[in-house]
This record gives C-alpha cells, sequence and structure tokens, in this order.
C-alpha cells in the first residue's frame, strides 16, 4: 500500500513517518516509536520544529533547487541556487534545454512535479496542530502558537504555487489521505489553475491572521505572506491575461484539455474577471507591505572595488553582501550562515567561478540622467571595455556588475578583475574569459552578493547572508499590477513607488524623463530584450515596456527573470526567429590586450575554441560578430545552429506517464485515469512537444 501510494503520486504520509520529521528535540528524550500525535504538537516550539524542517527541504526537484525558499545560500558544491535561475534566460549566460530546438522537454517515464509528498505532510501538521488548539491541549504563547501555524499554511502555499507555475491545473487536496485507492483516484483530479491560485491565496489570507512580524526574520513573516500572496497574484493575473484564447486557461471553446473529462463538463470560465480579481489581489497584498515598509534601503553611491585601501559601505550593496542583515528593513526574510554550526554556503567561489550577465543585459540598464544608451544626449562611454559600460550607468549595473581593473577586498592590492594586473591604465585590463581564478562566460563578471571578506570565497566558508524576500518586491508588484489595470495611466501610488525605486538606482525619479526617451526599435537593436514581447507581439506600450525593465534591473540574479517570462508568455516569438546570446565586445580594442594565443578560435579541431570567430557575422550581435557569440564557440554544440528557441508547449511542464497508468480505473488503460496531460504533449515517455 505504501507504494501504491507512492506511484500515485499521493506522497505517503504515516503517522510515524510525519512525526519523525522536524522532531529531534523531543525525539532525544522519546523512543521514535512512542512518538504520536497525543504526545506531540503541544508548545509552540514543537510546531516551530516541524515547519521549520520545510524551510530547506521539499520533494519537489528541479524549479529552483529542493527548497521552499529558494535562495543563493543554498546548493552546496552543487551550485543548485536559487542565483542560478537568472541561467539560461536573457540576463545571465547558461543553456536551459527549455530553450532547444529538438525534444528539449520530454514526457518522462516517472517524477516531475506531479506529487503530493509535501503537501500531504503540511497537511498532517494542519490537522493535528488545529485539533490540538481546539482542544485546548497546546501551552505556550499565544502568539507563537499562531505563528507557527500560520507558517504551514504559507508552506502549503509556497508548495502550491510551484505546482502552479510548473503544472498549471492541479488537484487542491487539504487534508491527510488515507491509503485508500479508489479515493485517491478520485481525489486525483485536477482543478483549474484559476481555482489552484485562488485557493493559494486562501492560505495566504488564513496565514496572514494568524503570523506575527514581531519574530526573527529569519523565519516567514506576516510580510513574507503578504509579498507571496502579491506575487502569486500578479504571476496568476498576468499569465492568464496573455494566455487568454489558449488551451492553457480553462477555457473549453479555446481547447482547454481539461474540458474533455466529465468532472469539467459544467465548469464556466470568465478570463477578464478572473484578471480583474488577481489583479486586485495583487496590488492590497502588496501595498500592505509597502506601508509597512515605506521607505528603501539607501544607496549612498558609493562602488566598490574603485581602489584597494578602500571598500565603502553602501547599504545597497551591503543589503546582498553582509554576514548579518538583520538591520536592512527592506529585507523580509532572510538566511543567515555560521559555518562553525551549520556551515556556510558556495555563493562566492559560484559566482567567481564564471558566471556572467550577457551583453544584451548590459545594454538594458540606463544612463544616470535616465536616458537610454542610444538617445544622442546620454553620453553613453561605449562597449569597448567593459569597465567602460559602467560609467554614469544606473547603479545596478555599476554596483552589481564587476568589472577588469576592480579591486576585490580591502587592503589587498593583489586581487584585481581580469588579467594585465601590471598595466598602468586600469581602463585597458580585460576580464580573464578562459581558465583563471576569476573567470566570467561572458566578459561581465556578476556582483551581487560578492562578499567583501576574502575568507568567504572558499567552498562552504562562505557565512554571507541570503535575503529571500525583499519589500522592493511588493513596489514592483504594485507598478505592474496598477499598469495592467489601469493602462499608462497607472495610479498616484505606481508614479510614487516607482518613483522611489528609480532615484535608489541613482535615476531621475520621474520615470517620464525615459519614458519620452524610450524608442522601442532601438530597445529591440540593443537589448533584445525578450521582454519586449507578449503573445508573439511586441507591444506598443512604453510605459508598460519600462516597468518590464524596472523589474528586470532591480531584481537581476534573484531568480525571477525565467517565471517573468512566461507569464508574460514573452518567448513566442523565438518560434519563428531563434536568438543567439552575446557577451562583451571581445574583438574590439580589447583584442589587443589579450595575452597571445590565449583566444582560441577557429581552430582545426573546432573543441579547442574558447571563443566565437570574429568572421562569424551569422552569430553576431546585429550582424556584428565582434561581440562574443556565445552559443557559437564550436559548431560541436547543438545550440551552434538553432540558438535559443521555443516551443508553446514548454511554457508548462508535461505530466509524466506513469501517473496516468497508476491512476487509472484499470491500471491499463491511460484513458481511464482522471488526469489530462498539459497542451502539446502526448501521455508517452520520451516524446516532446508537438507545438
Amino acid at each position: 500500500m505504501k507504494n501504491q501510494y507512492k506511484l500515485l503520486g499521493m506522497g505517503a504520509l504515516l503517522a510515524a513517518g510525519a512525526l519523525m520529521t522536524g522532531c529531534n528535540d523531543y525525539l532525544d528524550v522519546t523512543p521514535p516509536s512512542d512518538v504520536t500525535p497525543e504526545v506531540y504538537f503541544k508548545t509552540p516550539e514543537q510546531l516551530a520544529a516541524y515547519t521549520i524542517n520545510y524551510y530547506t527541504s521539499s520533494a519537489v526537484s528541479g524549479k529552483r533547487g529542493n527548497n521552499a525558499f529558494p535562495h543563493h545560500g543554498i546548493g552546496g558544491s552543487s551550485y543548485e541556487t536559487y542565483f542560478d535561475d537568472d541561467m539560461g534566460t536573457d540576463n545571465e549566460f547558461a543553456t536551459n534545454d527549455r530553450f532547444y530546438s529538438d525534444k528539449g522537454v520530454q514526457v518522462g517515464a516517472t517524477g516531475g512535479y506531479y506529487d503530493f509528498y509535501t503537501i500531504n505532510e503540511i497537511n498532517y501538521f494542519l490537522q493535528q496542530a488545529k485539533a490540538n488548539l481546539e482542544a485546548g491541549t497546546i501551552t505556550g504563547d499565544e502568539e507563537e502558537i499562531n505563528h507557527y501555524i500560520g507558517e504551514g499554511y504559507v508552506l502549503r502555499a509556497i508548495d502550491y504555487f510551484k505546482r502552479l507555475c510548473a503544472l498549471g491545473d492541479f488537484p487542491i487536496v487539504t487534508e491527510c489521505q488515507d491509503l485508500d485507492r479508489e479515493k485517491l483516484i478520485s481525489i486525483s483530479k485536477r482543478q483549474p489553475r484559476n481555482e489552484v491560485a485562488r485557493f493559494i491565496i486562501a492560505n495566504l489570507d488564513t496565514a496572514t491572521t494568524l503570523l506575527s512580524n514581531s519574530l526573527s526574520r529569519n523565519r516567514i513573516t506576516r510580510d513574507v505572506a503578504y509579498t507571496l500572496k502579491a506575487r502569486v497574484a500578479l504571476y496568476e493575473a498576468t499569465f492568464e491575461k496573455y494566455f487568454a484564447g489558449t488551451p492553457f486557461v480553462p477555457d473549453k471553446a479555446a481547447g482547454w484539455p481539461g474540458a474533455q473529462k466529465e468532472y469539467n463538463a459544467n465548469y464556466s470560465y470568465d478570463n477578464a474577471a478572473e484578471v480583474s480579481y488577481f489583479l486586485g489581489e495583487a496590488m492590497s497584498a502588496a501595498k500592505q507591505v509597502i506601508q509597512n515598509h515605506p521607505t528603501l534601503v539607501s544607496n549612498n553611491k558609493k562602488v566598490l572595488g574603485s581602489t584597494y585601501s578602500s571598500m565603502p559601505a553602501n547599504p545597497y550593496y551591503d543589503m546582498f553582501a553582509s554576514k548579518d542583515v538583520s538591520g536592512y528593513d527592506e529585507v523580509l526574510m532572510y538566511r543567515s550562515y555560521d559555518k562553525d554550526v551549520a556551515g556556510g554556503s558556495c555563493l562566492n567561489q559560484y559566482i567567481r567561478g564564471g558566471r556572467g550577465w550577457t551583453q544584451e543585459f548590459c545594454n538594458a540598464f540606463l544612463m544616470e540622467n535616465g536616458l537610454p544608451i542610444y538617445d544622442p544626449n546620454s553620453g553613453y562611454g561605449g562597449d569597448d571595455y567593459v569597465a567602460d559600460t559602467k560609467t554614469g550607468r544606473d547603479y545596478r549595473w555599476q554596483l552589481f556588475m564587476k568589472a577588469p581593473g576592480e579591486y576585490l577586498y580591502e587592503g589587498d592590492d593583489a586581487q584585481r578583475i581580469g588579467i594585465n594586473k601590471n598595466k598602468s591604465n586600469p581602463d585597458y585590463l580585460v576580464p580573464i574569459i578562459y581558465t583563471g581564478t576569476i573567470t566570467t562566460n561572458t566578459g561581465y563578471t556578476k556582483g551581487k552578493g560578492w562578499t567583501k571578506e576574502q575568507t568567504y570565497t572558499k567552498g562552504g566558508w562562505d557565512e554571507t547572508a541570503a535575503p529571500i524576500f525583499r519589500s522592493a518586491e511588493a513596489y514592483l508588484i504594485y507598478i505592474e499590477a496598477a499598469w495592467e489595470k489601469y493602462g499608462d495611466g497607472l495610479d498616484a501610488d505606481a508614479w510614487t513607488y516607482w518613483g522611489q525605486l528609480r532615484e535608489r538606482a541613482g535615476l531621475p525619479s520621474d520615470p517620464y524623463v525615459t519614458i519620452n526617451a524610450t524608442d522601442l526599435d532601438q530597445e529591440e537593436y540593443y537589448s533584445h530584450d525578450f521582454g519586449l514581447y507578449s503573445a508573439g507581439q511586441r507591444i506598443t506600450s512604453k510605459v508598460l515596456y519600462n516597468i518590464r525593465r524596472e523589474r528586470r534591473c532591480e531584481l537581476m540574479g534573484e531568480g525571477m527573470r525565467y517565471d517573468d517570462l512566461v507569464r508574460w508568455r514573452a518567448l513566442d516569438q523565438l518560434i519563428e526567429k531563434p536568438y543567439y546570446l552575446h557577451g562583451c565586445k571581445i574583438f574590439g580594442p580589447m583584442l589587443n590586450y589579450f595575452p597571445n594565443n590565449k583566444l582560441k578560435y577557429d581552430q582545426a579541431v573546432v573543441s579547442n575554441n574558447n571563443v566565437s570567430s570574429p568572421s562569424d557575422t551569422e552569430g553576431g550581435l546585429n550582424g556584428d560578430p565582434s561581440y562574443w557569440s556565445l552559443m557559437r564557440v564550436a559548431n560541436t554544440s547543438k545550440w551552434y545552429d538553432c540558438g535559443m528557441t521555443w516551443h508553446l508547449g514548454h511554457y508548462l511542464n508535461p505530466i509524466a506517464e506513469n501517473h496516468f497508468l497508476e491512476s487509472s480505473t484499470d491500471g491499463v488503460s491511460k484513458d481511464t485515469s482522471p488526469l489530462y496531460q498539459n497542451p502539446y504533449f502526448s501521455t508517452t515517455q520520451q516524446t516532446g512537444a508537438e507545438k
């Protein structure tokens, strides 16, 4: 029965197994066989010990690691980290098979996102804790008791949000299930995605009535629940808006696959009403957070690394690069580290080891005067040298991209970014794009989260705290939701919040300084921003584009970019027009300063190449081969000819074949399962999207 439960995707939650989780303090004095609901979940400490176990573990694999609260400090030596999530998009270079032309995503034989392990365990916790609370058998501080029960609702919401992003429609299960096959099959009926999103919001609404803001921000707070609610609501509102009239929303006329099932025969869906509802929820929740945190962390415009004799404090930079961030009001939740207690992370070893922003991302950042780089009055210094791109730019680029020539640690004149360290003019230093101590796979080294402590650069030694939720996200959510609701007019609050974000970035607070200077044709040419598109069509609103740009730049490297591109339906254009990403201008003036024979291209043995060819116009940025074409280094790569492309089916994950078989009434015919497959995928393993 245990195996049957597992195969049905209904994660086994036997009482003994559940109570073994997160109860180490109790088990120190009580034999495991004696741990039962009757003697547990009776104090705030016991409630807290159970829920904390789900902060850093989850049965869901793949999306941002196996963590309820993904962030850059997880993953150990595997680097399966939160900050990885910008990889494979137009922000940060890496390859992601979702963008591959030939079966980049396939129906699995087993596994995937269709399971209920964590959901059942959290359901068990909520059932037992609430029953004990109602019976009056929990003793201790009332605020703490309510708080930890509230954590359970947030954790269930987070797990469901993962399923919503990955699968869309999903069964809503609120109770721990008995091992009854027929019942398990019955509750496997998928609910429409908008109903799943409403369920998530209902959980978070309950959580906000229970949670406190007075306990440690190392754990969930009420403001975290509000921020998550705003995030979920905006995600669903924009997803449903931009996928209207497609099988991805529960529209029978558009071919929604759920309509094939009898249990959905009478389901009625109003796209406009659902979008409006979710936008309203996003705005109200975001405003609650903003009212509680009306001031963003300041940026004193001091850029680290210009001289080695001083490492000036800058609160905006230090919010991502300090061991203790408890004093930063903007950080709503964070993870701290102590290597002597529980070990450190590997973040700084990881970002020193080859990660980089793309040229396209570089070109999206504004100048300090608020003008795009292509504006004749912008004062842009060009990109002949990596360091030039930082001059007079948005401080997010100045602070969070490490350029050649910059010193890394206070008082150490030996540690600098790049090579040719003895050159008298630091402008002539070039990035290390091959084997070395501090390398970059694009020329633009990632700097967000870069520590000031040299000892933190060793694997497992990094004690840099990891921000998980920031109030700045609530500002961004409100602004975008306001545009989706009101159009270019926005509302007064949205303009105010946008001005605060811009001012912190060192830009003019008035967004119209930028909006009036925006040319979407030029944006396409220089940044090739995927966010210029929705549903295969280029957006026409300069206000909306700049809102999307603001979000892209503010949340750089924080793992939001891929989800944003999905919910905006911003990848359809790649179906007909694949794209190659680019790094810095290595075949411009910088070429003179690379050591001889270090750049290898046009080699007789193509696997020896480490950069693209200076004659490769096909892969060049707008046909200019002087920019490093990141996917065109060797024609033995599967990406060399296809670049980044897309399939409509890839906006969601397919459900693995075994789930259809296991939940079928006869165990043989997949057609008798209550499940249905996501759009453009079959139910046969090892097959790709049909469209």
